[in-house]
């Protein structure tokens, strides 16, 4: 029973070594991300509430017929006018004034910069804005559209959709820290998406065998303290 003792001693000692780091960072990187609620590291306290526009509703015109086959389409608010947002079958998303149903322009430079010192609620200057196609997005938005990155003097990004205005996302340095973190939770440093891959799940599988064998040396320990006392 002894020589069965120290085997399960030993390899416990090992799969801690291997184990340990993992465990580590699975803690610390849980706790940290526990430590603000999910809206707060969204941003959503930082955004200016969405009010109607300022019109009467019977104003409002249907958008341009150009042929192409509607998916759907949205009516939103943006500044102090209401926009119809259009999805086709192609793909292809249009923006088009509520009152007069023309088509808009993508929103330039200047429109970004509105757009997004509007929405967002602190008092901070904008240092830089720069677009980014569809195909080059940055790595603190991560998703397929082509945006206008606004960012501000106290390091938060406010992505503005290039085409159809709306606000993408708001990521402040928390957010990223945040995002950091999620990405050493899960060992996926890169995209921080994968979720199900062979080393997370070598290392969960490990960490679990590692601590049933800690179980089981608490009662094989008892069992010699008892045989050693009678």
């Amino acid at each position: 029973m002894a020589t069965k003792h120290g085997n399960f001693f030993k390899w416990h000692i090992w799969l801690g070594w291997l184990i340990g780091v993992p465990l580590i960072l699975w803690t610390a990187s849980g706790l940290f991300m526990v430590a603000r609620p999910i809206e707060e590291v969204r941003g959503q306290h930082l955004r200016a509430e969405v009010h109607n526009a300022a019109m009467a509703y019977e104003n409002i015109v249907m958008f341009a017929d150009d042929g192409n086959a509607v998916t759907g389409a949205r009516l939103i608010a943006q500044g102090d006018s209401l926009v119809w947002i259009v999805n086709y079958l192609d793909g292809e998303i249009a923006r088009y004034d509520a009152v007069t149903g023309e088509a808009m322009q993508k929103l330039d430079r200047q429109a970004a910069q509105q757009a997004a010192d509007a929405l967002y609620l602190p008092d901070e200057t904008i240092r830089s804005t720069r677009y980014f196609s569809a195909e080059n997005t940055p790595s603190d938005l991560r998703r397929e559209k082509a945006s206008w990155q606004v960012h501000f003097a106290d390091g938060t990004n406010v992505y503005i959709d290039a085409v159809t205005g709306e606000t993408l996302a708001v990521r402040t340095r928390f957010w990223r820290a945040f995002d950091f973190m999620w990405g050493l939770h899960i060992m996926d440093l890169q995209a921080r998406e994968d979720t199900s891959h062979p080393i997370l799940i070598g290392s969960a599988a490990l960490a679990l065998f590692g601590s049933i064998l800690g179980f089981i040396m608490l009662f094989t320990r008892r069992g010699r303290k008892h045989r050693t006392a009678t």
